[in-house]
């Protein structure tokens, strides 16, 4: 019996194995393979499931916004979005070379969308990610600086190999928040690569980030390996809100109409029986 040998393999550790072995028991075709076949189909099934729990957990970290992914795209709306960007972007190479990402737009036109959509390619890529607002993580940097963690949590945003920044200068930076950021900034140049998505054009940026030394610094590190994806045109969540109220408007007149028709069939009944009491 092979029971023991598949509790030693559960006690291991190798999950996929020991599943695998309980298939193979189950299924009696099984055992025309050779030994070197049910072995390669045992190591196979570990490799698998080693892999998408590694996946999961690369997703479950990344906290990103959306479940969004680049084969989702929508392309038939007209913003811009160009198809031969996405499918260089998709092979992963930014990423190998250090490049960053700028991806901007009006509000409401599908930027944290492709943001997280890269995110989650880069992640099926065997990639640390992370999602993060830039309000949000500056915020958490003034806190480990009072807690003590200030140099631990540098030293974490450093080794993530994708951190993504939404929200990227919406608003001007206070002394310790640019110094803060020039911090991130200068870990992760040419360590690592990072996506901002904002609605602010960049010749802005300047005036958001506020002192000159420090916009300069900061913006040569991003900008110059960087890809741009801008997109224009109407706000996505507008236009999806639109055609809701188009179809509500369109079931309610069909309702409408129903009700009318109902009204008038009945309206001819009663008169029919009028008719023909008199």
């Amino acid at each position: 019996m092979l029971h023991p040998t598949i509790d030693k393999l559960r006690r291991l550790r190798l999950i996929g194995m020991a599943k695998a072995l309980e298939e193979q028991l189950a299924h009696p075709d099984s055992e025309r393979l050779s030994f070197d076949e049910r072995l390669g189909i045992l190591v196979d099934r570990e490799e698998v499931d080693r892999q998408n729990a590694a996946l999961a957990q690369r997703l479950r970290l990344a906290r990103l916004r959306q479940a969004a992914c680049l084969e989702d795209i929508d392309y038939r709306t007209a913003r811009g979005l160009d198809r031969a960007l996405i499918r260089t972007l998709s092979s992963g190479q930014w990423l190998q070379q250090h490049n960053n990402i700028l991806i901007l737009g009006p509000t409401g036109i599908g930027k944290s969308w492709i943001a997280c959509a890269l995110g989650n390619q880069a992640a099926r890529d065997g990639f640390s990610v992370q999602y993060q607002r830039l309000p949000r993580l500056l915020d958490e940097l003034a806190m480990a600086r009072v807690d003590g963690k200030y140099a631990r949590l540098l030293a974490r945003i450093a080794k993530i190999r994708l951190l993504i920044l939404d929200d990227w200068a919406t608003a001007k930076l206070t002394v310790e928040q640019r110094r803060d950021l020039m911090e991130v900034i200068e870990d992760r140049y040419q360590r690592a690569s990072t996506i901002l998505a904002t609605q602010v054009p960049i010749d802005r940026w300047h005036d958001m980030i506020g002192d000159p030394t420090y916009a300069d610094a900061i913006m040569d590190r991003l900008v110059h390996n960087a890809y741009r994806i801008e997109l224009r045109g109407e706000s996505l969540r507008r236009q999806i809100g639109k055609k809701s109220i188009e179809d509500q408007s369109a079931d309610e007149k069909r309702k409408s109409n129903k009700e009318l028709t109902a009204l008038v069939h009945d309206t001819h009944t009663m008169h029919s029986d009028a008719t023909a009491d008199t």
